[in-house]
């Protein structure tokens, strides 16, 4: 019986000195976050819960009133600040400012007008039409005034090592009709692109052709490109272009209306059409041979 009044005595104090600890514990001073925050904070009591897996701590807030009495006090307007309108405000805008307001953004749409006055067939070159055969890309077509006819389209082969490389060389004749023409050639494994090549090669050898106002040239001239001769004359109005093969091309494409021509030597196409160019580059305006020589034109003929 002594045993047990003894132990119960022992637990009785062990309770009283683990109640009399939480309750000293709860008298520590409070840590303060006013120093971290800048501001008014209520005071927080630490309270601790003991568990026999781990010991969790809350915050307690013993004066909420303090925040959830805060009044918003929004900032003074300036002076002359005007607010903006309400989205739903105003009247619907038209199409024409809409369309205006994307071509701004992105550029000429593809309907075929421009808002701003932009042409829309300038396109960049990485915009590429994709053809139905293959997949595979085809550029647009070059918008220059130039126009473009081809002469001819021969397969031609090269004979290599491994054997021979069949390949198509077209040769194409580009003028604007109004006294620029150039003659170009190149080859490539497709007809198409043989073309292509043939009509920038001729852009980059652009030549002047003298003319009367009578669409006519102002002298005789012959010119010879390799084994080919060509002679050409100038004709009456009414006359048109008496020419035949790559010289009648030529000058059609130049914008001549009345001239003879004739193809003296060789067949080839391609020496008649340089030939061509290189009796046209021989001629002289009138006006021109007098500037050089200090004298009226009405000298020339005496």
């Amino acid at each position: 019986m002594a045993t047990a009044s003894a132990l119960s005595s022992l637990s009785s104090l062990s309770l009283h000195t683990r109640t009399s600890s939480l309750v000293s514990s709860s008298t520590k001073p409070i840590v303060s976050f006013s120093s971290f925050l800048n501001r008014r904070v209520s005071s927080l009591t630490l309270v601790k819960a003991s568990n026999e897996q781990a010991e969790t701590i809350f915050f307690e807030d013993e004066n909420p009133e303090i925040t959830a009495n805060v009044v918003f006090d929004p900032p003074i307007a300036p002076e002359g600040f005007v607010a903006p309108p309400y989205f739903d405000e105003g009247s619907d805008e038209t199409e024409e400012e809409i369309a205006t307001a994307f071509e701004e953004l992105y550029g000429p749409a593809y309907s075929g007008e421009s808002m701003l006055g932009k042409d829309i067939y300038v396109m960049d070159s990485k915009f590429k039409k994709s053809s139905g055969i293959g997949g595979k890309p085809k550029k647009d077509k070059i918008r220059d005034g130039f126009e473009e006819r081809v002469v001819q389209v021969r397969r031609v082969t090269k004979v290599v090592k491994g054997g021979k490389q069949l390949k198509f060389r077209a040769i194409v004749v580009v003028g604007d009709k109004q006294g620029n023409v150039g003659v170009g050639c190149a080859k490539a494994k497709e007809v198409v692109a043989a073309v292509q090549k043939s009509a920038i090669d001729a852009r980059r050898n652009i030549v002047q052709v003298p003319m009367t106002k009578y669409s006519t040239f102002p002298h005789r001239s012959e010119g010879d490109y390799g084994a080919a001769k060509v002679m050409l004359r100038p004709a009456s109005p009414g006359t048109g272009v008496i020419a035949g093969g790559a010289v009648r091309i030529v000058l059609e494409m130049a914008g001549v209306e009345n001239a003879l021509g004739k193809q003296l030597g060789s067949n080839n196409a391609l020496n008649n059409a340089r030939a061509t160019l290189a009796a046209v580059q021989q001629m002289r305006q009138f006006r021109d041979v007098a500037q050089e020589r200090g004298i009226p034109m009405e000298e020339l003929w005496k």
